[in-house]
């Protein structure tokens, strides 16, 4: 047996060490402070926000609960690096939102 020859010198230096290492799929509740809310307000933020956050929406919907309110479920692609807790109470301290609780999160396959 011989020598194990590379063709480049930097082989072993790997370039995904450079971007996101993963993503994690993020699913989050939102319930707005009442019935009469605009609910197309409170997904554009939370779509701001994410966005803001170098994330991608996958999914958005509202879910019934009671007596007329319904909450907003949203599903989006993140940087499993980041913080969800932040970013959820980013959201919660929002006008029109009464609370904000991460659902899920998942490491999503490429």
């Amino acid at each position: 047996m011989g020598k194990i020859l590379f063709k480049e010198p930097n082989f072993y230096k790997c370039k995904i060490h450079k971007e996101i290492m993963g993503y994690a799929g993020v699913t989050i509740r939102t319930m707005p402070d009442s019935p009469t809310v605009n609910l197309e307000e409170i997904k554009n933020k939370i779509k701001e926000f994410v966005e803001s956050e170098e994330g991608k929406i996958i999914e958005q919907k509202e879910e019934p609960i009671a007596f007329g309110l319904k909450a907003i479920v949203t599903k989006f692609k993140w940087d499993e690096t980041k913080d969800s807790d932040k970013f959820n109470d980013k959201i919660a301290k929002s006008k029109n939102i009464n609370s904000s609780q991460v659902v899920d999160v998942r490491r999503m396959v490429q």
